[in-house]
């Protein structure tokens, strides 16, 4: 079982395997063999499970696809990327066998029982919504996916694909989000056929034997209700009727009763988290603090983390991912450190991106599987993250009690104190106390804290900075002042009960 409020990697396996082949002089490298060291490196900093993105099969057609894009071929002029160099959609899925770039089909149970033996878990990913467009092409369920007829297709030519079989032409839905354009490299599955249900729990239950969680990608698309909003005015002139039962929850008893500690990690937006998680879902994307950290202030981040206990517990915290602008872009780099600093500290899981660690600017697309010629890494957002995860493994951040932390004014007349967000973490004898400076000005506050001197001073550590803050017993019998704290200051201080 992961521990509570566990850390999560996102790796770009086919980049950064490639990486590893160049590093190691080792061009035969597969999933198994990577070197012991490289998941070492990520246990050293505390992290419980990786999440490999891009390990299944993909069809050719959605290759070749996407190296017709013209908006990967924007991203791979703006990045000095070699066009040629494109590949396919991790998420354009043939097959549940792995990439046979990355090795055979028996490794990743190798790999699964490596990282187990080492203290880290194995995360893969499940793509309910559509399968890679080849799979339309050869599958003998045609009626797995959404179809339509001539009117539909003249109706609306860039939801559908027409496809010949018997001589006849058949018209397949591409794979959609009803607020963007159809994802050309894939066919969309219809969740009102009863036999597209039992096909998918069947892909989703091979993973319990491979792996030890799964990211469930852009969930929402298939519950009944949402289903039916985007595809429901099509199924229903062909006889389909919403089901009475939702697809996730018969996956999940199922998953769950064969393996209990299997983790579900659902990807899911437009306010249905909470539905998520009490159909059986263990985390969901919070992308509601992750918008609010990048737009909003502290005031809007704290009546956040004022939401119900086992909502935030079960929430998966980030500011960088593969479809996000990299926070240190869009944030700047000193809001987009306090950013990190708080989501490495609240409830939930918490997950990065490789990238992320390494303090890469800019945003390289899933379907280049090559750095672009000059990616740059940021050293000092290298020793950052390195800091912080370790400060962030420390128990007391896992298996404390957890407490907001209303920021007062320090002094009458100074309106700053509402621009900070603190909380802290108790353990035992152990108390953190967290605190950020989430603004563009001089901030200062007082934390109602207990701190108890001893004689005549209270020294707190102040661990991202490694100093020791030395204050005098009247100075903190009200609480911890902070005073003239710099924008997007932020401090993790360790005091003794």
């Amino acid at each position: 079982m992961l521990r509570s409020n566990p850390h999560l990697i996102e790796i770009n396996t086919r980049l950064w395997i490639r990486t590893l082949r160049e590093k190691y002089s080792s061009p035969e490298m597969t999933v198994s063999s990577i070197p012991d060291e490289e998941w070492l490196k990520l246990k050293h900093l505390g992290f419980d499970a990786v999440w490999l993105v891009g390990v299944w099969q993909c069809g050719t057609m959605a290759a070749e696809i996407a190296k017709k894009d013209a908006g990967l071929i924007a991203e791979a002029q703006k990045l000095g990327y070699d066009e040629k160099n494109i590949c396919c959609s991790p998420y354009a899925i043939l097959e549940y066998k792995l990439d046979e770039n990355l090795g055979f089909e028996w490794e990743l149970r190798a790999l699964r029982d490596k990282l187990n033996s080492l203290g880290l878990k194995l995360f893969l990913d499940f793509v309910s919504n559509h399968t890679a467009i080849d799979n339309a092409y050869r599958d003998d369920c045609l009626d797995c996916f959404v179809r339509g007829d001539e009117n539909d297709y003249a109706g609306n030519p860039k939801m559908f694909h027409a496809i010949e079989k018997e001589g006849k032409k058949i018209y397949v839905a591409y794979g959609k989000d009803p607020n963007f354009p159809s994802w050309y490299d894939t066919a969309q599955l219809n969740y009102f056929n009863p036999l597209t249900r039992e096909k998918m729990k069947k892909e989703f239950l091979k993973l319990l034997d491979v792996c030890d969680g799964v990211r469930c990608d852009m969930v929402m698309l298939t519950l009944n209700d949402v289903h039916e909003s985007a595809w429901g005015w099509l199924l229903s002139k062909q006889g389909f009727v919403k089901p009475q039962t939702e697809f996730w929850q018969e996956v999940i008893s199922q998953a769950k009763q064969l393996r209990p500690d299997f983790t579900l990690l659902a990807e899911v937006y437009w306010g249905l988290e909470w539905k998520l998680q009490q159909m059986g879902f263990d985390y969901t994307y919070d992308k509601v603090i992750y918008d609010r950290l990048r737009n909003m202030g502290a005031d809007e981040v704290r009546g956040h983390l004022r939401a119900e206990r086992l909502y935030q517990k079960r929430s998966a915290r980030f500011i960088d991912n593969h479809d996000e602008t990299p926070s240190i872009s869009c944030m700047g780099k000193n809001k987009a450190m306090a950013a990190a600093v708080i989501i490495s500290t609240i409830r939930g899981l918490r997950f990065y991106n490789d990238m992320q660690l390494n303090g890469i600017s800019q945003r390289i697309p899933l379907q280049f599987p090559l750095y672009p010629a000059e990616e740059i890494k940021s050293m000092e957002m290298e020793k950052f993250y390195e800091h912080l995860l370790m400060i962030a493994d420390h128990p007391a951040f896992h298996g404390g009690e957890w407490n907001l932390c209303e920021p007062i004014p320090l002094t009458a007349q100074d309106k700053t104190y509402r621009n900070f967000i603190a909380f802290t973490w108790i353990q035992r004898r152990t108390m953190k106390i967290v605190a950020v400076n989430y603004s563009q000005e001089n901030s200062s506050c007082l934390l109602k804290v207990n701190i108890k001197p001893k004689g005549e001073s209270a020294v707190l550590f102040e661990e991202m900075s490694d100093r020791f803050f030395s204050f005098k017993a009247q100075d903190v019998s009200e609480g911890l002042p902070l005073e003239n704290v710099p924008p997007y200051g932020f401090f993790v201080f360790d005091c003794e009960l």
